[in-house]
């Protein structure tokens, strides 16, 4: 609430697009300027002035353009009935020249300074001259950022208008104005409302405006005009708790943002409409990237509205979709609950630069150090607060990420830290982008919070029975799992990596990790012949760096001991389920799962299953690799390491184990020569839907590599013999009741 103003200043605007209701909907250019003083206190009216925008005479000489500027008409071309008339060559010479002539007409009327806009609704200051001069970078003269809205101060006196339906004839009916002009353009009675508006129609408009003006200072109403609308200058950055109520009209979602766009170029895309304070939320994907969309939260229903008219406006060169959102969809983006994070987002005016693909063992002062300026450089960008200004990202169990947020004081040092995009620390190169308090929300909520999927997909071969093949499994720690390999190592690098611990794997015992697209995730399971030699591998290896033979690039590769059931765990998700269920179906919905945050519990408690074979027998055919063809297990309430309250939650992909190798240069003992005592019949293993042109025995034999069944006991037979319709659609193979080999590969397979 403000004190009454001295002047008020009746402006119109008009583009070369539609009119009424959708003007500034189309993203049409300004081409009119209209507007007339008015003396609040001596209830007098000014001169009628009009300024004409065509940006067809840019080609004139910078001299000639300023008299153009400046000329006023006499001869009135147009049929204008305006007193003064104006021309510019551009937005921001018109603009300027408004400003100019406003003050000059100001001071010489002598009765006040202060000034105030008045326009017929929100869509001449909100849709048109700030949208315009956001686009073209101009900078908007300050009288454009407060207003006052007609038709809201006509309403304080009828307040059963409706504020939707008013529009200048309207008003002017109900205050019995009678109008010394040819008959008036009436937006109301226009149906096509994206046909241009007449050219002397802008004249008439503010003619009246300023007549309503009178009337409403005068008696018997003696309105006092006091309560502006304001034009957010600049967007503010803040936080939001998840118990914050949001409501649903105040909320859009923007879709097709460019992918380096900030909180700063959504604000810019909205100019003229008011953004709640941390009311820009970037949405980000399932692999912590921008996906190009973002939530928008406004300081009212009206704002909102007319945020939904910008549907498919221009941010460079790309268009963006507008549609409603709700509060609870803002809350999941932008809402945080994390004490650390607040207290890090609390100090305002601070601009956030992202660190992605920092080394795990990162530190403050490391990062602190990056940012410094090196040798012989005089730029510098100091991280605000020291290394209170620096967030790592971590997991539940507190490993890193290998993100980090942090803080600058101004603009000019962030942009100076985003030219260390991609130099190196420590041995990777780091990747920088600006920042944003939602999007800080945003990345801790997806690492530390609720899961983003509650289960774990079925795994690969999930027709075979739900019964153990293997005894009840144990705790011994006799597996490596080997996390950060280059993405092009092969066995013979692991192999190399490993040194004199390869003597200590077993037949077909490594077991390269791949993700859904068949490509190495970074992973490897060794399976050792002991406890002993997979701990002291681990305590001498880790931490070790790993070069590939296909690659130049080297990395460290962390070594952790482990057991077959872990092991299993990560290869299939096993132990991630639940409930119990013995469904066969499938489910491919691209969930994106990764393993579990910790391979390290104490133990893992799993249901005891009665054997298929001897214990003696099956532990000497077999290792126990052969896990990881079970169906989901469940893991017990209260379980010590994941709390039975807390799902486990994943934030990538789902990880499938490749064919098992075997080093190919060092010897193994041959298999116990139990093999061949074994009383334990081989198991029958339907295949249907094999190819007419197939080549038999032998590409059943290399479909089924890793068996170790013998050539003797694969056969093929006819649909007579299985009652199938078709021949050559299925076959039988005679297989050892239980195989070693993980499913790499999609295979029907039954077993029978």
């Amino acid at each position: 609430m403000t004190a009454q103003v001295d002047y008020l200043v009746v402006v119109f605007t008009a583009t070369s697009g539609a009119s009424g209701e959708l003007l500034g909907s189309d993203e049409k250019e300004l081409v009119q300027l209209v507007w007339q003083l008015v003396d609040v206190k001596n209830k007098k009216l000014g001169k009628v002035s009009e300024l004409l925008i065509k940006t067809d005479l840019s080609d004139l000489t910078e001299e000639k353009e300023e008299e153009d500027v400046v000329e006023e008409s006499v001869e009135e071309e147009n049929g204008s009935r305006a007193d003064f008339a104006y021309t510019a060559t551009s937005l921001e010479s018109a603009l300027n020249m408004f400003h100019l002539q406003l003050t000059n007409e100001v001071n010489s009327a002598g009765a006040g300074t202060s000034v105030c806009l008045c326009t017929d609704g929100q869509l001449h200051i909100r849709q048109v001259i700030h949208p315009e001069a956001a686009s073209k970078n101009i900078l908007v003269p300050e009288c454009f950022y407060s207003f006052f809205d007609l038709r809201k101060e006509f309403k304080k006196h009828f307040p059963t208008s409706d504020l939707k339906a008013l529009d200048v004839p309207t008003m002017a009916e109900s205050l019995s104005i009678t109008v010394d002009v040819p008959a008036m353009w009436d937006s109301s009675a226009t149906m096509d409302l994206s046909a241009k508006l007449p050219a002397e129609v802008a004249v008439q408009q503010v003619q009246i405006m300023a007549s309503i003006v009178l009337a409403l200072l005068s008696e018997p109403f003696c309105h006092t005009f006091s309560s502006q609308e304001r034009v957010s200058e600049k967007f503010e950055t803040g936080t939001c708790s998840k118990m914050e109520k949001v409501g649903d009209n105040t909320v859009i979602r923007a879709r097709g943002l460019p992918w380096q766009s900030s909180d700063q170029d959504i604000a810019r895309f909205f100019r003229g409409l008011n953004i709640a304070k941390g009311g820009a939320a970037l949405c980000l994907n399932a692999q912590g990237r921008r996906n190009g969309e973002a939530l928008v939260r406004f300081v009212s229903e009206e704002h909102r509205d007319l945020a939904l008219q910008r549907h498919k406006h221009h941010m460079g060169n790309r268009y963006i979709e507008v549609y409603k959102a709700t509060g609870e969809d803002f809350l999941k983006i932008a809402g945080g609950t994390s004490n650390e994070v607040a207290i890090f987002l609390s100090r305002e005016d601070q601009i956030i630069v992202r660190m992605r693909g920092l080394p795990f063992t990162a530190t403050h002062e490391q990062v602190l150090a990056f940012f410094s300026p090196g040798e012989g450089l005089k730029e510098t960008c100091p991280v605000s607060g020291g290394k209170d200004g620096i967030l790592f990202v971590r997991y539940p169990d507190g490993r890193p990420t290998g993100d980090a947020f942090v803080l600058f004081a101004c603009e000019e040092h962030a942009q100076c830290a985003l030219r260390k995009h991609k130099e190196i620390l420590g041995r990777r190169y780091i990747e920088l982008f600006k920042s944003t308090a939602a999007e800080v929300q945003q990345v801790l909520n997806r690492y530390s919070s609720a899961p983003l999927i509650p289960i774990a997909p079925a795994p690969l071969v999930s027709v075979l029975p739900t019964v153990s093949l293997l005894p009840p499994p144990g705790g011994i720690r006799d597996c490596l799992r080997l996390r950060g390999l280059p993405y092009t190592a092969s066995i013979e690098d692991i192999l190399t990596f490993l040194g004199e611990f390869t003597h200590d794997i077993r037949p077909h015992g490594v077991h390269m990790v791949l993700n859904q697209q068949g490509r190495p995730s970074g992973d490897c399971f060794i399976q050792m012949t002991s406890a002993e030699r997979a701990l002291q591998a681990s305590q001498r290896l880790h931490k070790h760096v790993m070069s590939s033979q296909r690659g130049s690039n080297s990395r460290y590769v962390e070594v952790f001991p482990c057991s077959t059931e872990e092991m299993g765990l990560v290869l299939m998700g096993s132990s991630l389920s639940h409930t119990l269920t013995h469904t066969h179906a499938r489910t491919r919905s691209g969930t994106g799962l990764s393993p579990p945050p910790c391979l390290s519990p104490p133990s893992y408690s799993f249901a005891p299953a009665p054997p298929v074979l001897p214990t003696e027998a099956a532990a000497a055919l077999y290792p126990p690799m052969g896990q990881v063809l079970l169906t989901p297990r469940p893991l017990p309430p209260g379980h010590a390491y994941y709390p039975a309250s807390a799902q486990l939650y994943m934030n990538y992909t789902a990880y499938y184990p490749s064919p098992p190798g075997s080093p190919t240069t060092v010897g193994f003992f041959p298999s116990p020569s139990s093999l061949t005592s074994l009383s334990s019949p081989g198991g029958l293993v339907r295949m249907p839907g094999l190819t007419y042109n197939s080549n038999g025995v032998k590409e059943l034999i290399n479909a089924v590599q890793g068996y170790q069944n013998p050539a003797e006991s694969v056969s093929l037979l006819s649909s007579s013999l299985i009652g199938q319709s078709s021949g050559g659609d299925a076959s039988l193979m005679s297989l050892p009741a239980v195989m070693t080999k993980p499913a790499g590969q999609y295979l029907d397979l039954t077993l029978l």
